[in-house]
């Protein structure tokens, strides 16, 4: 068995003072930097993914356009633009214990890290495949956004796949308990 630990989105945008700031993301990412501290030697390899999104246009309608007001369901406000403080990991977050780096949404709406590509473009499927990765842990920002989507792929990709929910923040509750329904029934497995 070989295990790997995907952080997803954890960046200053994210959390709080950022422009799209999901309560609770400082927190996880001081949680997820203690318990690589503690577990890191757990993981043969440790991901993260961002949104790397551009910033001369609305990222095929994923930034609300100029003067209209952001859905928060398919339209967002501009958020973790590549090259910006924003986009940037959480300084809570220790960056150092990360393996492999993936930016994703690059111009246009992208919520799973499956959809996120290497620096010198591999995908998270052959960086996994070719660490012969089998067990998948889930933690990071959103729960019910991008650590679903991620978290749902990963099963399609046939990995096991367990969501650390104390080191996730969701953007609301509702939808965060429904998130980790979906997750459960496509067989992931949800701990503390």
């Amino acid at each position: 068995m070989t295990k790997a630990l995907l952080i997803v989105d954890v960046q200053n945008d994210f959390c709080e003072g950022g422009s799209l700031a999901v309560s609770g993301g400082a927190a996880v990412a001081e949680r997820i930097t203690n318990y690589l501290t503690a577990h890191g030697s757990e993981y043969d390899l440790v991901l993260a993914s961002r949104d790397w999104h551009d910033a001369d246009n609305n990222n095929g309608g994923h930034f609300a356009d100029e003067g209209q007001a952001p859905d928060m369901i398919n339209t967002w406000p501009a958020h973790c633009v590549s090259g910006t403080n924003g986009a940037e990991y959480h300084p809570n977050l220790d960056a150092s214990r990360i393996n492999v780096h993936l930016e994703k949404g690059m111009g246009k709406p992208s919520y799973s890290a499956f959809e996120g590509v290497t620096r010198d473009g591999k995908s998270i499927a052959e960086v996994l495949a070719n660490a012969g990765v089998d067990q998948l842990d889930v933690v990071g920002i959103a729960t019910d956004y991008c650590v679903l989507a991620s978290s749902l792929d990963a099963r399609k990709a046939g990995l096991a796949v367990t969501v650390l929910t104390e080191m996730c923040a969701g953007i609301a509750p509702e939808s965060t308990n429904a998130a980790l329904e979906q997750m459960t029934a496509a067989g992931c497995q949800i701990a503390a």
